[in-house]
């Protein structure tokens, strides 16, 4: 199973959708998510589809990938409150959770 097919439940659950309805497009946003991580983390693009996700990198994705489903129409989405302050939270949040799974080179 791959990583989008693996997080795709998680994310579904922490939305509390229960139909496939719109799986193909949370399936893009997981992706999208995934690769801000990778790119946030410094690590080669598609390196989760080889190698297992921390749990606080997973918890981001999840994160992320419902913000941008809540957001999607240019707003910060029902969950988080229509607000900027509410949206800029989702993203030091997530930042912080990819922080935590960043290999410091030195």
């Amino acid at each position: 199973m791959s990583l989008i097919d693996t997080l795709l439940p998680k994310v579904k659950a922490n939305l509390i959708l229960e139909n496939g309805t719109d799986d193909d497009l949370l399936k893009g946003y997981i992706r999208a998510a995934v690769s801000y991580a990778e790119s946030y983390q410094h690590i080669v693009s598609g390196y989760y589809e080889e190698n297992a996700v921390p749990p606080t990198t997973e918890q981001a994705v999840i994160m992320l990938a419902s913000h941008f489903y809540e957001s999607r129409d240019g707003s910060t989405g029902g969950f988080f409150a229509d607000n900027v302050q509410a949206g800029q939270q989702v993203w030091e949040t997530v930042n912080l959770l990819l922080r935590l799974d960043r290999t410091w080179k030195m």
